[in-house]
């Protein structure tokens, strides 16, 4: 006899109204889109009432109890949401925060009031991009726009133990991104850094996969994660994502990632859209953030981290 279907966990997520550049318009439409998609899903809409009231006033009134406002000052700043929506993550009141606001003030708000890790200094973004070969992890993607080597050796072990966890990738393969596959290539940092990911512990029984060039990220066939620095990760990911919206992207449709960022080092579940994300963008990065509360998979990830760091 098979079994029942399990009833979803619920997933409370906040979400920062402000955050865009085109709030709250864009986010109240992509917060309804989610909202509709998942019944398990209830929403902290923080920001103004009224944009909060153009939900409710769209969605099913069967449906309201789903939804509660957290208001915010008569004039805040476009920081004073996502600043909001994290503390409602740090006090229990949410499971996960998603906004499309400003990258510095989310990275720094979530550093504050959520923690970071042991051994993390500066928490990356990490992006999924459609690739021929299926996906691959690229991180920084805008949080650390010029860090030191052993930064990037932390990341990479974050990168690794997300493949692992989120896209069950099996001993994932984690390339440096450079200007060629040369010894010697690349600028100081990334003649650095060979050698220290080659001798580094990394988790899900990943292992350094050599330096990879922009066509690999394309193809997906060296690396399954690819390291780089925010600066660079944050062109590339955005030139990407627009050819690929204009031409159409490699892979599957079917497995197309959503086009959000989750910040990983932080005791929370930090999902960030891009600031020019439409309402399908929105919705996309609000049910990422439930999948990923879902399968405990921030606790998950951490844990594996925790073991590589211990066996040191």
């Amino acid at each position: 006899m098979p079994a029942p279907d399990r009833e979803p966990v619920t997933a409370r997520i906040a979400v920062d109204l402000l955050g865009g550049d085109h709030a709250p318009a864009v986010v109240v439409d992509g917060a309804l889109r989610a909202c509709q998609a998942d019944p398990a899903l209830h929403l902290i809409l923080v920001g103004p009432t009224d944009a909060a009231g153009e939900l409710l006033a769209a969605l099913d009134p069967a449906a309201h109890a789903r939804v509660t406002t957290l208001a915010l000052s008569k004039e805040p700043d476009a920081e004073t949401g996502v600043r909001t929506a994290v503390l409602a993550v740090a006090q229990g009141a949410a499971d996960a925060v998603v906004s499309a606001g400003n990258t510095g003030a989310t990275v720094t708000s979530a550093a504050l009031s959520l923690g970071r890790w042991p051994g993390v200094r500066r928490p990356p973004l990490a992006a999924v991009l459609p690739t021929e070969a299926g996906r691959l992890v690229l991180l920084d993607v805008g949080s650390s726009v010029d860090p030191d080597a052993p930064t990037l050796a932390t990341h990479a072990r974050l990168g690794a133990a997300y493949a692992s966890v989120v896209h069950r990738v099996a001993e994932p393969r984690v390339g440096l991104l450079t200007i060629g596959t040369e010894r010697g290539k690349g600028d100081r940092l990334r003649r650095e850094l060979p050698r220290i990911l080659s001798r580094l512990a990394l988790p899900g029984g990943a292992r350094y996969a050599g330096l990879v060039e922009g066509n690999d990220v394309v193809l997906g066939a060296a690396a399954d994660v690819v390291v780089t620095d925010g600066f660079t990760g944050n062109v590339l990911l955005k030139g990407l994502e627009t050819a690929y919206a204009r031409f159409g992207a490699p892979g599957s449709p079917e497995l197309a990632p959503p086009r959000a960022a989750i910040l990983l080092g932080v005791d929370g579940i930090v999902v960030v859209c891009h600031g020019a994300a439409e309402g399908a963008d929105v919705a996309a990065g609000i049910a990422f953030a439930a999948d990923l509360h879902r399968r405990a998979a921030v606790a998950a990830i951490e844990e594996m981290i925790n073991e590589v760091s211990h066996d040191e």
